[in-house]
């Protein structure tokens, strides 16, 4: 995707990694960590409490922050998720969350891309049994209708962007993604959503058999965090 600045963005400030976009450059201080000092509050724009516990243990010791969901501030209007891409979504709730709260705020979208569904339900997982369903539902929706599909050909993937975004217009997308195939049936109690019937390539294990830690090592939302990881290091460092 490459990195894409605005006019006032700082060369020197900007960090040239395939799959990034940045916006205007910053400018406020903040009460970052820095020799001791206070730790900066990030908001991470979801009320998931397993997606907040993994983005925690993915930054542990890569970066002093306090990593603060949307239980932890107070409430605002939430735009619907209408971007036809990951990147599209993660963007629109991390720039809201931004505007809203006044803090740095990271947000996904992730999903699961199924060959056999033409890449559905994309963007549409989390709901694709109908916006009131939950992950079992949306599961077996899946399940039945790939039902028909040998194995050979349930090829399918999870792709994740995360978007970091600052008050002051700083914006980073990166995107992390890993390949596998699905089961006839689900295995393993860890993970959410789709992990269960989802086995990486290599693996004979769903991510819902690994381990957390073995999980986030490879998993989509892992790459991708740990991508963005180095942009808001810098970033805290500037302010």
């Amino acid at each position: 995707m490459g990195c894409r600045c605005g006019a006032s963005a700082e060369a020197s400030n900007q960090i040239p990694r395939a799959g990034s976009r940045c916006g205007a450059s910053a400018g406020a201080s903040s009460d970052e960590h820095r020799g001791g000092g206070p730790v900066t509050k990030v908001l991470l724009a979801t009320r998931n409490v397993k997606k907040l516990a993994e983005l925690r243990r993915i930054v542990a010791g890569v970066v002093q922050v306090e990593l603060l969901s949307l239980n932890d501030v107070p409430a605002y209007d939430e735009a619907p998720e209408t971007g036809a891409t990951f990147a599209d979504n993660a963007l629109l709730k991390a720039r809201e969350a931004a505007r809203h709260t006044g803090l740095v705020a990271i947000a996904d979208d992730s999903g699961l891309a199924v060959d056999a569904l033409n890449g559905m339900p994309g963007v549409l997982s989390a709901r694709w049994a109908g916006p009131t369903r939950d992950d079992a539902a949306n599961l077996w929706l899946v399940l039945s209708q790939i039902a028909d599909v040998p194995a050979l050909r349930r090829g399918a993937a999870f792709v994740c962007a995360a978007a970091l975004v600052t008050p002051e217009g700083v914006e980073h997308v990166v995107e992390g993604r890993v390949d596998g195939r699905l089961l006839n049936e689900p295995r393993g109690t860890g993970g959410f959503g789709y992990d269960p019937i989802f086995v990486p390539i290599g693996e004979t294990r769903t991510t819902a058999e690994m381990l957390p830690a073995e999980k986030d090592a490879i998993s989509h939302r892992g790459q991708a965090f740990r991508a963005l990881a180095p942009y808001l290091v810098r970033l805290l460092a500037a302010r």
